[in-house]
């Protein structure tokens, strides 16, 4: 049987912390590994406001195709 100290430990850290130690969800200005994340959550929130644009009927490559003759 372990014991409390030989026991591997089961406790998830408050924050998700990259491998220098450092949070990966702070918003840190610069070329950073944050950056990459930040850039696709964002990327994200812009392609479901497209989605849900689109679907309400204005859609910006539909006019962009009329416009050019498509």
């Amino acid at each position: 049987m372990q014991t409390p100290e030989t026991r591997p430990s089961t406790d998830v850290p408050a924050v998700a912390k990259a491998y220098n130690g450092v949070d990966r969800n702070a918003f840190v200005f610069g070329l950073n590994p944050q950056a990459e994340l930040w850039n696709g959550r964002l990327a994200m929130i812009g392609f479901l406001a497209y989605l849900v644009w689109d679907l309400a009927g204005y859609s910006v490559l539909r006019d962009v195709l009329h416009f050019i003759g498509y």
